[in-house]
């Protein structure tokens, strides 16, 4: 049975990509220090500590596998974690992928990601994929855009606040687009990015491109919330989420984020490889959607203790 490595297999994007590889005949091991699930693979999966200091373990964890899917990255820095350090660990598992005989290198970066581009995120997302490219690797570069479905970021926690909040403070006019796309159509995408043989870069978007308010209108009414939209100057929306973060012990909207966000990072311009329609997954989910906060802290700091 081939087998693929999978970082966070239990993670978000992770468990998608796991669940389409064991779908496909795959045995699946996965990178991970997670001990309660975000998201259930679906399957058999084993387990090895993610980490980056010692190499001969990441070398005997991938040994004997084919395909190696890295999920691996900071959504914002913290703990001493920062861009810098996600792209440097990036090379440590790129080099012990190549020293266990991994045949093919599927990174897992963000839509439109740019050496140039002002915002960290982005340009660390870059690096990675010119270290990926530059590895003698077989590769695939997934760029998904704006990904949905159970116990994801941004449109989870869309949905926590319209539930708790009489008005929901839009940035700026609301009018800037997204493309989202499902938590299913992406790992489907990466699985098929993962079996294939050519070196690739490929975006993972939906059919749907909507303006971010419709996305949250859209969002409101699968909920059953009335969706009391206030447009507020960005500037002063950060400043309201810094008290809403001490609340949940995190950072709910980084400012990268929103600059992504309001300047379309999160179009494709290709044609789109997913089929889904989100607005059709809010609707059938529309009682988990939201019910909780969906906490990146809780995911990857507090998971250990």
């Amino acid at each position: 049975m081939p087998t693929a490595v999978v970082t966070g297999a239990f993670s978000f994007i992770g468990s998608a990509a796991a669940r389409s590889l064991l779908a496909r005949g795959y045995a699946v091991r996965s990178l991970t220090n997670r001990s309660v699930p975000v998201n259930d693979p679906g399957g058999p999966v084993e387990v090895h500590p993610l980490q980056f200091t010692d190499t001969a373990a990441l070398v005997d964890a991938m040994r004997g596998a084919d395909i190696f899917v890295n999920t691996y990255w900071v959504r914002y820095p913290y703990v001493g974690t920062g861009f810098d350090t996600a792209v440097a660990n990036t090379r440590v598992l790129l080099d012990a992928a190549r020293d266990a005989g991994i045949r093919r290198f599927v990174q897992v970066s963000v839509s439109n990601p740019s050496l140039d581009s002002p915002l960290d995120y982005y340009r660390g997302k870059a690096q990675t994929e010119a270290l990926v490219r530059d590895s003698g690797l077989s590769y695939a570069i997934v760029r998904p855009t704006l990904v949905v479905g159970p116990n994801d970021i941004l449109i989870n926690n869309v949905a926590w606040l319209l539930r708790r909040f009489p008005v929901f403070a839009m940035p700026g006019n609301g009018r800037y687009r997204v493309q989202p796309v499902t938590l299913a159509d992406t790992g489907e995408i990466i699985a098929d990015s993962a079996i294939a043989t050519e070196d690739m870069i490929v975006d993972a978007a939906g059919p749907e491109i909507v303006t971010f308010e419709k996305l949250v209108r859209a969002t409101a009414a699968a909920i059953g919330r009335p969706a009391r939209i206030v447009h507020v100057p960005p500037s002063l929306v950060l400043a309201a989420l810094k008290m809403l973060n001490r609340m949940v012990g995190e950072v709910i909207l980084s400012r990268q984020e929103l600059d992504g966000l309001m300047t379309e990072l999160l179009v494709s311009h290709e044609p789109p490889r997913g089929h889904q329609s989100v607005t059709e997954w809010l609707n059938a989910n529309a009682a988990s959607v939201g019910s909780r906060y969906a906490s990146e802290i809780e995911r990857h700091v507090r998971r250990s203790k």
